[in-house]
């Protein structure tokens, strides 16, 4: 194959380049230390605020069984019937302290899915998931209600933090997929008006569990 003169010119520059290593301009900012300063606030506290601000509810619980309580007065509030949740440790708990409303209706009939998570990353609100959970890549998204059930050991300050949690977690067999869910979904790029419940959940519970 025949090259022109000007394209093997480019190509000679770029393996010239290629052979003389370039040093990084910024050094300090190749993600070796956090860009945030820690809160001063505690974990908990400051995880609440930012999750509540993005329009999230965040329900505290001092143990596992004030938990299933408060999550069952809310189911019969808001008259949840169809309740789904897959993940057999959760299941199991929530059984043990009777919580009858419990069922293994089909996902697309559910109102509401229950999961636990990875991590909560208190800096952004976030609730980490991932595919290794029993639960699977879509029940989050997919109910028009997501209930999260989550403790405070899982908590930590930063999505970085949250990465460095789950490298020690699966040591090198991370999971396939790592997702990172910041309170309902919602877009505004119709005409600029924001519209919740588009691509996820409309609405987001988190139960955060006292666990020391």
């Amino acid at each position: 194959m025949n090259v022109s003169p000007s394209k093997e010119k480019i190509l000679k520059n770029i393996r010239k380049a290629l052979s003389i290593p370039t040093p990084i301009p910024f050094p300090q900012s190749e993600g070796n230390s956090s860009v945030y300063q820690p809160s001063l606030e505690e974990l908990e506290i400051e995880f609440a605020n930012q999750f509540s601000n993005l329009q999230g509810r965040f329900v505290f619980c001092a143990n596992e069984q004030e938990m299933v309580s408060q999550l069952l007065a809310l189911t019969r509030q808001l008259d949840w019937k169809e309740i789904y949740c897959c993940e057999k440790e959760l299941a199991e708990l929530l059984s043990l302290h009777q919580f009858a409303e419990l069922t293994c209706k089909p996902l697309k009939d559910a109102d509401v899915s229950i999961t636990t998570c990875e991590a909560l990353v208190a800096r952004t609100g976030t609730i980490v998931m991932s595919a290794a959970q029993q639960s699977g890549r879509t029940v989050s998204v997919y109910a028009p209600v997501h209930v999260c059930i989550a403790y405070t050991d899982q908590l930590v300050y930063d999505i970085r933090d949250a990465l460095q949690f789950m490298k020690q977690k699966y040591e090198d067999q991370l999971p396939s997929m790592i997702t990172f869910a910041s309170g309902p979904s919602r877009t505004a790029d119709i005409e600029k008006t924001l519209v919740v419940g588009v691509h996820g959940p409309k609405e987001v519970y988190l139960f955060l569990i006292d666990r020391q």
